[in-house]
Formats: C-alpha cells, structure tokens, sequence
C-alpha cells in the first residue's frame, strides 16, 4: 500500500492528455508526409535508378560469371582457396536450390546498402575523430539507433515514402550505419600520436595525414566496422521484406505466416551463407591490409 500511494503522488498525463499529444503528433507527421513525401522520394529516384539496373544486371549475368565475379573478389580479398573454393560451393548450392533469384536480390541490397552506409558513416566517424563536440553530439543518436527495435524504423518510413525498395534500403542504412562510424572513430582516434607527429613533421598537411596516415593505419579498424555493417544489413532483410522489399526475406516471412519449414530452413541458410561468405572476406581482407601495414611500419 505505501508503495502504491508513492507512486500516485508522481505526476502522470491522464489518458485524455497523453491521447491528446499522440493524435497531434501523429497529424503533424502526417501532414508533413502529404506536403512532403513527393518532394523527398523525387530526391530518392537516382538511387532507385541504380538499384533497379544493379539488380538486373545480376538477375541478367549468367550465373557461372557471377559465381567466377564473386570468387575472384573473394581471391583477391583472402589469397585463401579454401575460402575460394567455399564461395564457389555455397552458390552452387544456393542455385542448385532454386534460390538464385531471390539471392542476386537480396546481394543487390545489401551490396547498395553497405555502399551507402560506407559513403555516409566513414566521413562522419571522421569528423567524430577530429571533434569532440562533434563525437558527444553523434554518440548519443548512434546509440538510439543501435538500441530502437527494427520495426520501429519502418513505421516513418512508410507513411512518409510507402511500399517499395527505397523505404527498405533507408530502414536498412538506419539500422546498419552505427558500426562502421563508430569503429572509423576509434581506428583514427588509436593511430600513434608519434606517426602524426613525424608526419606533420615532415610537412604534411591535415588532408595528406589524414589519408596517407590516419585512414591506412585505421583501415583494419575501419573493415571490421564495415564487417559489422553487412551482418546488421543482412539480419534486416527478412523484417524489410515485411515492406515490399524483394529477396531471401519474403520467402522466410512466407514460411513463417504459412508453416512452410523446408522453405524457411533453405533460405535461412541461404541467408547464413552470404553472412559467412561477406564476414569471411571482410575478416581476410582486413588482415591481410593490417599485415601489410605492420611489414611497413617495420620496413
């Protein structure tokens, strides 16, 4: 009972208030989506554009070259044939399955989005490592965005831009972006203060530091960032296919609303094969530049 007359005494919205706020804000949003939401996906259309013809071009390409596209990245990445060889057998089976199309899809938006994500949150994980205030400001958001459930992404993207690929690729951006900003922060904010020093020394300036020292020496740092970006975008393709967004998600959604366990358990897998494939070769790749980078620095 004390504990109950406590809690009375704290101030509370009543529920005609509280129901009051939603109903205004919730107008306000919708109003500024029907003022707005032509202008705002007009802005979208070029990368619409160029999802669109990416993703049938490799609905087009035959699929022994996208498999030998594909394998020779992954050489190029690792120097690893057993990795090679992995890459080759996993989409194989995946078209062995029947679930070439679905793939190619799925590989556009994530491809798309990791682009994207890397475009956006490299200059801004930059700007964090050079600014304080700037990374106390970005912090705080980038929390918020690692922490708010998937769904909710969905809800303003749809009433502001509706169905399609676009709402799906920003939801998936949204959700994806905080690691590779967070971890561009901490690899430029852990490159030797000497390193600078020597250059600056030397007669560099911010622009020629900053990519001649800082970025390369930070670029092991940086991948596992982009690393941790794909595996996010990846997870988010069943709940962006709840909008529209074609690929390896609708046919597990498919599954789920149905009780088809074989179709769900096959692109599941599918799904866990790309993950394993994007984190193997990011993995590869960033050891790879980080032991290059130590045989420069003991060179």
């Amino acid at each position: 009972m004390a504990e109950t007359s406590w809690l009375s005494e704290i101030p509370q919205l009543s529920r005609g208030e509280l129901r009051d706020i939603r109903k205004g804000l919730d107008g306000i949003y919708r109003d500024f989506s029907r003022e707005y939401g032509e202008t705002i996906e007009a802005l979208f259309d070029p990368l619409l554009a160029f999802l669109v013809w990416f993703e049938k071009l490799l609905l087009a390409s035959p699929w022994f070259v996208i498999i030998a596209v594909i394998a020779a990245l992954a050489w190029v990445a690792s120097r690893s044939w057993k990795l090679v060889l992995g890459v080759v057998v996993s989409f194989f089976m995946i078209g062995y399955f029947g679930m070439w199309d679905d793939t190619m899809r799925t590989m556009s938006i994530i491809l798309v989005c990791t682009l994207m994500a890397i475009a956006l949150g490299v200059p801004i994980g930059i700007a964090m490592a050079r600014s304080d205030r700037i990374q106390s400001t970005v912090t705080p958001m980038l929390d918020i965005m690692q922490t708010m459930p998937a769904f909710v992404y969905l809800i303003p993207v749809v009433m502001l831009l509706g169905i399609g690929k676009i709402p799906g690729v920003i939801a998936v951006i949204i959700y994806a972006i905080p690691p590779v900003i967070r971890l561009t922060n901490l690899g430029i904010r852990l490159v030797d203060k000497d390193v600078l020093e020597a250059a600056t020394a030397y007669g560099a300036s911010p622009i020629q530091r900053l990519m001649g020292v800082q970025l390369p020496l930070a670029m092991p740092t940086i991948m596992a960032g982009i690393n941790q970006t794909i595996m996010m975008a990846l997870s988010m393709v069943v709940i962006a296919s709840m909008i529209g967004v074609k690929g390896l998600g609708q046919p597990v959604l498919k599954s789920i609303t149905n009780q088809y366990f074989t179709l769900g358990l096959l692109n599941g897998l599918a799904i866990v094969a790309l993950a394993i494939i994007f984190d193997r070769v990011s993995q590869a790749y960033a050891k790879r530049s980080q032991q290059h980078m130590e045989g420069l620095e003991n060179g």
